[in-house]
């Protein structure tokens, strides 16, 4: 088992998605997660007034290779204590408050999406952005953000990194790429149509494709041949933008960047070392 938490943080991500029988397991062990990582199939569809054959049916909608990678991920969970619900905003509040609220909802956001990583899914990812003959991100609104911070972050370790903020600009390169490039798609909802149409006709090319969405299935994650996902963060009714998934988005990009650093960390300091002279030297022209 590559990783082992994230049962309960799926669980609520999913369980507004999921056909009625499914959902009476998901709120059974969401209510009582000690009992249910105990049970068998035929026991918690009997507890859960469904079937045996629900409860595997919903380990496959959530992604899980059967009922025992469930319950491992719970029992994770549960050895990692409660998980804090997000807290919105009040009229007027104190600013102390606010900054408590913000904090605790960002730390909140950034833990789910580390329990949430599938490691092998991040391996692939990595491996194909190492060898990548170009790399391409593309995100819309909020998400276009994390594009642009991976085309900085990537572009100084001597990766032919692009974001583009424009659909037209981004298809015209797209259109050009093929067997050996990448195009990391960026959406929260998974289906933002923009972002999925650029990764259909990334497919078409036979272009290795990333995507980088909340959990469960999607326009974006299907047509991708890696899929990444960010916590399912529940978004202030008040916002700044997309607070949690922008900030969700922008960790998997600092995983996938340190990762691909650590498998070439010889290469990576000689880069770097190389883009702060070069940003030392334009500093001191006058």
């Amino acid at each position: 088992m590559s990783h082992i938490k994230g049962g309960l943080v799926i669980l609520k991500a999913m369980i507004n998605r999921l056909p009625p029988s499914e959902r009476k397991i998901a709120e059974y062990i969401l209510q009582n997660p000690e009992e249910a990582i105990l049970l068998t199939a035929l026991m918690l569809g009997e507890k859960s007034k469904t079937s045996s054959a629900a409860v595997i049916r919903l380990c496959k909608s959530l992604g899980f290779s059967g009922l025992q990678e469930l319950k491992i991920r719970i029992a994770g969970d549960l050895q990692e204590g409660a998980i804090n619900e997000y807290r919105d905003i009040e009229p007027n509040e104190e600013f102390n408050n606010i900054i408590h609220k913000v904090t605790s909802n960002t730390i909140q956001t950034l833990k789910e999406t580390a329990d949430m990583m599938n490691i092998e899914a991040l391996e692939r990812a990595v491996r194909a952005l190492s060898t990548a003959s170009s790399i391409i991100f593309f995100g819309v609104g909020a998400s276009n953000i994390a594009a642009k911070d991976a085309e900085q972050k990537f572009s100084r370790i001597n990766k032919n990194a692009f974001s583009f903020s424009d659909v037209h600009m981004a298809a015209t390169s797209v259109a050009n790429k093929g067997e050996g490039d990448v195009v990391v798609g960026i959406s929260f909802s998974g289906n933002t149509e923009e972002v999925a149409k650029l990764m259909e006709l990334a497919k078409s090319k036979q272009t290795t494709t990333i995507s980088i969405t909340k959990y469960g299935n999607s326009a974006v994650a299907n047509f991708s041949d890696i899929q990444l996902y960010t916590s399912t963060a529940k978004e202030a009714t008040i916002r700044s933008g997309a607070t949690s998934s922008r900030i969700a988005q922008l960790h998997i990009i600092d995983i996938l960047f340190m990762s691909l650093a650590s498998v070439e960390y010889e290469k990576t300091v000689k880069h770097l070392d190389a883009t702060r002279e070069a940003i030392s030297f334009i500093k001191d022209w006058n």
